[in-house]
């Protein structure tokens, strides 16, 4: 007798060997139709695998994460199939899984164009309603490599020759198709039903570039049309909220060949960089932060002792003089730990605070740069507390509520908590690990925020918090990090006296929490489309006069609106009214008054709030006030 427990804790007796499919049909029809795969003892499984002892099964059905996950590996596999339908010389590699979707890549005389795509994805649809059964078959590993070598598929040969030679390997066949694959997949194709072709791209074999050039298409699959509809709305939207564009539209920076990976910051973005980094200066101000500022460069020795050399050396930018190494440096850490270093410190003085909006470099590849929000030369809003491990708990609970502050002033109240805990490979004693992790879920607790456990991805030297915000879009963006380190301290000879006169190491709390600071603008001009909160705004409003009359009184409105903090501008062009307020509509501003003769008569101004919303005639000191109430952090009206 066979049993098999279910995830809420009931039992199934079956006499015989039973497959996941059958498992699901004992439990009724609706579950065995819907069910795509299995989980047994926490593996993966195709519903045709059989079990034969004592297991805990899960029926995997659409309404699951690892559900998506097998349609979407199984839509990569539909792909390939109806490219070998449709270009029988093309050669099929490998196709993976990706965030939201999937990619195969191809070897084939030509690339593939726009227009193959709307072939294959047509012929997909095409196979996937014939509803062709997947079968699973398991080969040796030299049987399997002289089969795809039969069929020309010498890609597959070679992946499969990598493999040890004592191992089995398992191909996947659906109609006349065959791919080598782990699994599992969905039981048929009638299963895959929304999926979409995406593009079209290029990619080396194996990922070096002295290997060929093939062809990734990318795609897309999801268990529900309206799923998939929703996925696409979000690219449709994300690429109108591209920073690019919008940087290009408001005039606020450019990226060029000359410089890759750095920020030419036009008058209008480096306004807004000044309103965001001066925000965060008070900040710091206001919880107990000393600015500091430590040098770009630092000698290679310095980089030997903090560990960073050994590990990171291949992203930093070096430099030689007068036969000395240097390093750029790639974050400010061991900078703070000599300013730490200069004088002796009590433990009456920690914690200890230092901040600072660090300039530095990273030789990140040329193919992962991305407008600003990926680049090489970066400003973070950098901080380091040194404190007791006493200390710890205290000090991460506070950095919690200045965080969730800070990201609600910017308009981001969705905040993501993970807690990444001891790597295998760590340096400091378990009860010294069992106390930092604790002082972290703690901390999270005790401000009620949940959070997520990502057990060993910690740093070596300590376990950390990952804050991540969701947009307006949904997506999501790791930026803050609070990170617990007894290790760089001790490498680098930081020392506090104790309360028993002896030297202990302090422990050292990195954190951020816009971090890049490049990255954070980038994610704010995407969050509004460029249409930013009045208080971030670098051009708030325009005040537009009908005819050269009264720019006398549009300039004395523009005076009065500077003096009371308002970043204000006369348009004065010689233009017609109705095309300065569709000119400067463009440029998203978020007030622009018109005056005439009766606004100057009566004082007044015509008001138009973003969007075209018309707000009415009224007194120049009303409007001034309107104005300045919106002019502060945590003011997202715009109107």
């Amino acid at each position: 007798m066979i049993q098999v427990q279910l995830p809420d804790g009931s039992k199934r007796p079956f006499e015989n060997p039973v497959s996941v499919f059958e498992v699901a049909a004992s439990i009724g029809a609706g579950l065995a139709k819907a069910a795509l795969a299995g989980k047994v003892d926490g593996k993966l499984v195709d519903t045709s695998f059989v079990i034969d002892k004592d297991s805990e099964l899960a029926i995997i059905t659409e309404k699951d994460a690892d559900g998506i996950e097998v349609i979407r590996h199984s839509t990569a596999h539909l792909l390939a199939y109806a490219v070998k339908e449709l270009f029988p010389d093309a050669q099929v590699t490998i196709g993976p899984v990706i965030e939201d979707g999937f990619f195969y890549d191809f070897s084939y005389k030509r690339p593939f164009t726009p227009d193959d795509l709307a072939k294959i994805e047509a012929k997909m649809t095409e196979l996937a309603k014939k509803d062709e059964k997947i079968g699973r078959k398991v080969l040796p590993r030299d049987e399997a490599v002289e089969y795809f070598k039969g069929i020309g598929e010498a890609y597959k040969a070679e992946i499969i020759a990598s493999i040890p030679a004592n191992e089995d390997v398992s191909l996947y066949s659906e109609g006349t198709f065959t791919d080598l694959c782990r699994g599992p997949h969905v039981p048929s194709t009638g299963k895959l039903k929304h999926f979409k072709l995406m593009k079209v791209a290029g990619a080396y074999w194996r990922g070096d570039h002295r290997n060929e050039m093939l062809t990734r298409i990318y795609g897309t699959a999801w268990a529900k049309k309206e799923e998939l509809d929703q996925y696409l709305f979000r690219l449709e939207e994300a690429e109108k909220r591209d920073h690019r564009k919008i940087g290009r539209l408001l005039d606020l920076f450019h990226t060029q060949d000359e410089a890759p990976g750095m920020v030419f910051w036009h008058p209008n973005g480096w306004r807004i960089w000044q309103i965001v980094e001066q925000y965060m200066r008070k900040v710091y101000e206001n919880n107990g932060y000393q600015e500091v500022r430590a040098p770009m460069i630092l000698d290679r020795t310095l980089w030997e002792k903090s560990g960073h050399w050994e590990n990171y050396k291949d992203a930093m930018f070096t430099t030689e003089s007068e036969k000395r190494t240097y390093a750029v440096k790639p974050m400010n850490c061991p900078g703070h730990i000599q300013i730490y270093n200069a004088g002796l410190h009590s433990y009456k003085e920690l914690p200890l605070r230092y901040g600072e909006f660090g300039s530095c470099h990273r030789n990140e590849s040329s193919g992962s740069l991305h407008g600003i929000m990926r680049v090489r030369g970066f400003v973070q809003d950098d901080g380091h507390i040194f404190c007791t491990e006493d200390q710890i708990q205290a000090e991460c609970i506070a950095f919690n509520e200045l965080l969730k502050k800070v990201y609600a002033d910017f308009g981001f109240t969705d905040i993501i908590y993970k807690i990444s805990t001891r790597p295998e490979k760590r340096v400091g004693s378990d009860e010294v690990w069992d106390k930092a992790e604790a002082a972290l879920k703690n901390a999270l607790d005790s401000v009620g925020a949940p959070w997520e456990e990502l057990k060993g991805e910690g740093a070596f030297y300590g376990p950390k918090i990952e804050y991540s915000l969701k947009d307006a879009l949904g997506r999501v963006w790791q930026c803050g990090t609070m990170q617990v380190d007894f290790n760089m301290p001790v490498r680098l000879g930081a020392e506090y006296v104790g309360e028993d006169n002896t030297r202990r190491a302090p422990v050292m709390l990195h954190r951020a929490i816009l971090g890049s600071l490049e990255r954070f603008i980038g994610i704010l001009i995407e969050n509004y489309a460029g249409a930013l909160p009045l208080w971030l705004a670098p051009r708030q409003l325009a005040v537009a006069s009908i005819t050269s009359e009264f720019n006398e009184f549009a300039e004395s409105v523009v005076n009065r609106c500077k003096a009371a903090g308002l970043r204000a501008e006369a348009d004065l062009r010689g233009d017609k009214i109705s095309y300065k307020i569709r000119e400067l509509s463009i440029q998203k501003l978020p007030y622009i008054a018109v005056v005439g003769a009766k606004e100057a008569e009566q004082g007044a101004v015509a008001v138009r709030g973003r969007g075209n919303v018309d707000l009415g005639v009224m007194p120049v000191e009303k409007f001034i006030e309107l104005a300045v109430s919106h002019n502060k952090p945590g003011a997202h009206l715009t109107n």
